[in-house]
């Protein structure tokens, strides 16, 4: 098979799936690992796809608007945060990781909650400023710029001393052996803080996220206490 058409069906992959797997392109192309991993690295350099460990995602679109911010298969993420709404109650102490399914979650929280809710994200810390019941604590810290979140010991702290009664936690992936992984160690630290911090852990994310591993643990997955996506 030609170059151009391994990008061809590694891109139209991409399409359909917004992920792709190293070892599953090689296996369906019959090629090897080296192979998808080079095709890979030309098609970042283009910037064309994301490389990330063991695959490559979607390059994600950047609004010029910062306050606007572009949320991929946003209809589908509603689908699977709706399910979780019903597990908000008044007076509950929260803490909310980042993440674009969480975003999605904090757009749909109801008006009439009244709770305290704890973030380290940017982007949901916008929206829950506009929620009229919501005592919100931005947690500050180093932010790092391509994910809008704070991150570093700074952090770590702060939330090492709440007492939650729950915590939102995103998932960059989860598979049974290594349970929840994520792509930097210092996000990584960060929600393992938040589990230790909260009586009850919920993650929430895509399917397409199943069975799929980044380098860094972040828990076990007998430490989640639910997981909602959209099987």
């Amino acid at each position: 098979m030609l170059k151009a058409e391994r990008h061809k069906y590694i891109m139209t992959k991409l399409v359909e799936e917004q992920k792709v797997v190293t070892t599953d392109l090689a296996l369906a192309l019959d090629l090897s690992e080296d192979t998808i991993r080079r095709d890979l690295n030309e098609l970042d350099s283009k910037k064309l796809l994301e490389k990330v460990y063991g695959g490559a995602v979607q390059v994600k679109e950047k609004s010029a608007d910062v306050f606007d911010i572009h949320i991929s298969g946003e209809e589908e993420k509603k689908q699977i945060v709706t399910k979780a709404l019903s597990l908000l109650h008044d007076d509950q102490v929260i803490i909310m990781s980042g993440g674009s399914t969480n975003l999605v979650f904090a757009k749909l929280i109801p008006s009439d909650l009244k709770a305290t809710i704890y973030t380290y994200s940017l982007p949901i810390a916008m929206q829950l400023s506009q929620h009229p019941n919501i005592d919100l604590i931005f947690i500050g810290g180093k932010m790092q710029k391509n994910a809008m979140v704070t991150i570093g010991m700074d952090v770590i702290q702060v939330v090492s001393k709440i007492k939650a009664d729950i915590c939102f936690i995103g998932a960059s992936s989860i598979n049974i052996k290594q349970g929840l992984t994520e792509v930097g160690y210092e996000v990584s630290m960060v929600k393992k803080a938040m589990i230790e911090a909260s009586d009850k852990v919920v993650s929430m994310f895509s399917s397409n996220k199943l069975n799929t591993k980044m380098p860094h643990v972040v828990c076990d997955l007998n430490q989640l206490d639910t997981i909602v996506t959209n099987l």
